[in-house]
């Protein structure tokens, strides 16, 4: 199993990546918090994985924390959240803020991420409660954390990474609405995440 890749970042398209290591390029699904603190393409890049082998894929999930990947295995054990909605989560409030809400039984604010309704924030709360708590506090990885996107983009790669995360055209389309068309990705989906699990 690969539990860390370091290599080359070769393409960004939240929210996944390609990471190349000795002529491979690894496909990797990141949560929105792990896309923020990526590097400049062309240059190195380590990640936390956690990777799931099926029948018919074999897929990997990068994150910029040892953190991150505990919580992210912490809400796949959750009946009814899979790796999707794990990252879904993931996108709108970092490590520590999940473990937060869970502590306050936060449900408005967890109800606020795609696929996530009142029952199943329910069920988080019910069997993640004391369990985050243990986890490493979340810090930025120590190789990433100073190298930014800075590309410009718009708000068409921000709408279509939104989608991506479960959020449906119209919520996406409502978060970016106010946004320049140049705005930078990173901080354009951080931006309309934001208001999309705003209380």
């Amino acid at each position: 199993m690969i539990g860390r890749l370091t290599g080359t970042l070769i393409e960004k398209q939240p929210p996944q990546i390609v990471i190349e290591t000795n002529g491979v390029g690894y496909e990797i699904d990141v949560p929105m918090s792990t896309f923020y603190v990526l590097p400049h393409l062309g240059l190195p890049s380590s990640l936390f994985i956690h990777m799931v082998v099926r029948e018919d894929a074999q897929l990997l999930y990068g994150f910029a924390t040892k953190a991150e990947r505990d919580t992210f295995r912490s809400l796949i054990k959750v009946s009814g959240i899979g790796a999707k909605i794990a990252l879904a989560i993931l996108s709108g409030m970092n490590a520590d803020e999940l473990a937060q809400a869970i502590a306050a039984e936060d449900l408005v604010r967890l109800s606020k991420v795609p696929g996530i309704g009142k029952k199943t924030a329910e069920r988080l709360v019910l069997e993640l409660r004391g369990k985050l708590n243990n986890l490493p506090i979340m810090t930025s990885a120590s190789n990433n954390s100073a190298l930014f996107q800075t590309a410009a983009s718009n708000k068409d790669d921000v709408l279509h990474a939104l989608i991506a995360l479960g959020y449906s055209e119209r919520e996406a389309s409502g978060a970016v609405k106010e946004l320049a068309n140049d705005v930078d990705v990173s901080d354009g989906i951080r931006r309309a995440l934001k208001q999309l699990v705003k209380i």
